[in-house]
């Protein structure tokens, strides 16, 4: 989208579309060119079986294979939630070659108990594939611990939104599992980024129950240069919110 001289890869979230950066493509003009793609599982992108789970291996290579046919040479990257996930993979393989990187609620920076016990091998996952395709169970206990305050409300909205068909639920439990080896040392992801000159923007959501700021405080404050932009905003729409505040910020910035 857009057809500025920098190059952005935007990796969605969970539940998303690449069409969901529209509006962001529309904020950056006329500076980027977004390359916002469909993530596996997701919109038009699919993923053999050969290649599950995906590994990092694999990821770059796709990766190099559209840095070359664009003829990318720097870019930026860009991604909410679960895409942050794809960032950090890109930045670990071609951190060389990155100017910016966003991230926006990022997943794969401190994962989260239900991904653990998804995607560990054995009992403990078909225990999780038989959650996913027969949730009756799964959903009364949730409402059970939500009565008694031991789980957010707002995450029991998430998990219900996410998972109310058995079509969303088969793919939480192939983004899961197919994503099982994007896993990250913090540490490393940390001194790659104070040893680079990346410039490191994060937006969290001040009501985000799903990444919230205190999941990410010691990342945070292991960094030794970054900008961090708090919005009044929960997760599901802080990708749209995000892209308002750049455009609002963008304009002052141009008109001073």
């Amino acid at each position: 989208m857009g057809n500025g001289p920098k190059a952005l890869l935007a990796f969605h979230g969970y539940g998303q579309e690449g069409h969901y950066y529209d509006a962001m493509a529309r904020t950056l003009h006329p500076e980027y060119t977004v390359y916002a793609v469909d993530l596996f599982f997701h919109g038009q992108s699919t993923l053999s079986k050969a290649d599950l789970p995906l590994s990092k291996k694999k990821l770059q290579e796709f990766i190099q294979e559209l840095l070359a046919r664009e003829e990318i040479n720097r870019f930026s990257v860009m991604a909410f939630s679960m895409g942050g996930k794809f960032a950090l993979t890109v930045l670990e393989r071609f951190h060389a070659q990155m100017d910016e990187l966003y991230l926006i609620a990022p997943d794969g920076i401190r994962t989260h108990l239900l991904y653990s016990i998804a995607t560990y091998p054995g009992w403990l996952q078909g225990l999780f594939k038989r959650i996913v395709l027969r949730p009756t169970r799964f959903f009364k206990t949730l409402s059970w611990l939500e009565r008694r305050q031991w789980v957010n409300s707002g995450l029991v909205k998430f998990a219900n939104w996410q998972m109310d068909s058995p079509q969303k639920r088969l793919r939480v439990y192939r983004s899961w599992t197919g994503f099982s080896k994007l896993t990250f040392d913090t540490r490393s992801i940390v001194r790659l980024l104070n040893q680079s000159n990346i410039q490191v923007t994060i937006f969290l959501g001040k009501y985000d129950q799903i990444i919230s700021q205190k999941r990410l405080q010691v990342f945070l404050s292991a960094l030794k240069r970054h900008k961090l932009v708090v919005l009044q905003t929960g997760h599901t729409n802080l990708l749209y919110t995000v892209a308002t505040w750049l455009r609002k910020h963008r304009t002052s910035q141009t008109a001073n």
